[in-house]
């Protein structure tokens, strides 16, 4: 069973983003993958300061859910044409503990969310996790109704991006962790291996 954890970088108490990050979510959890919720908003992430790194509760509980999961869905509100500060402060926690995962991701944007995906996919590349080739955005007074349903059209691209998570992320991750207990040196995952066992 793969785990997947989406991970809401939206400030907002009452999120559109965060709603639609559950129905991709629940389109993975469909597919018999194992998920959780990581809400930014709610876990109040202390400023990562590398030389000062903090040994919290908070802290703690984002790399346990970091750990746990083999696959990401990122969702964040567009900031000036950029993720939130809180999806960037989550990122920069970790590194190692991304590679070789596969990512999906989410924009609540008025202006398509390119940019923020196209961030969030080079910070995650940086890691070296895996990417899906596409990205969902959507938009708050557009794609919602006054009672916070979503359309149709967008539900559906919500719904392909949970099911590829799952089934792309099991293959890839089944994959990786066949090359970190192999001998094969012709692959970027053998630099983990070290890390991985010890």
């Amino acid at each position: 069973m793969v785990k997947i954890l989406g991970v809401s970088g939206s400030m907002r108490t009452q999120s559109r983003s965060v709603r639609a990050l559950s129905l991709a979510l629940d389109a993975a959890a469909a597919q018999g993958a194992e998920t959780r919720l990581l809400d930014l908003n709610a876990l109040d992430l202390p400023m990562y300061r590398p030389d000062r790194k903090p040994d919290t509760e908070t802290v703690r509980a984002a790399s346990e859910a970091v750990n746990w999961a083999d696959c990401f869905v990122l969702s964040s509100p567009d900031y000036h044409g950029s993720m939130s500060g809180a999806m960037k402060n989550f990122l920069d926690y970790f590194w190692t503990e991304f590679a070789g995962k596969l990512f999906g991701y989410l924009c609540a944007s008025h202006e398509k969310g390119l940019t923020v995906m196209d961030q969030m996919r080079t910070a995650v590349r940086q890691c070296y996790g895996w990417s899906l080739p596409y990205g969902v955005a959507v938009h708050s007074d557009e794609d919602f109704d006054a009672e916070g349903n979503i359309a149709a059209g967008v539900t559906r691209r919500l719904q392909m991006l949970g099911r590829d998570v799952a089934v792309y992320g099991a293959v890839i991750r089944q994959q990786y962790e066949r090359d970190i207990t192999g001998d094969a040196s012709d692959t970027f995952a053998a630099r983990y291996r070290k890390k991985t066992s010890a």
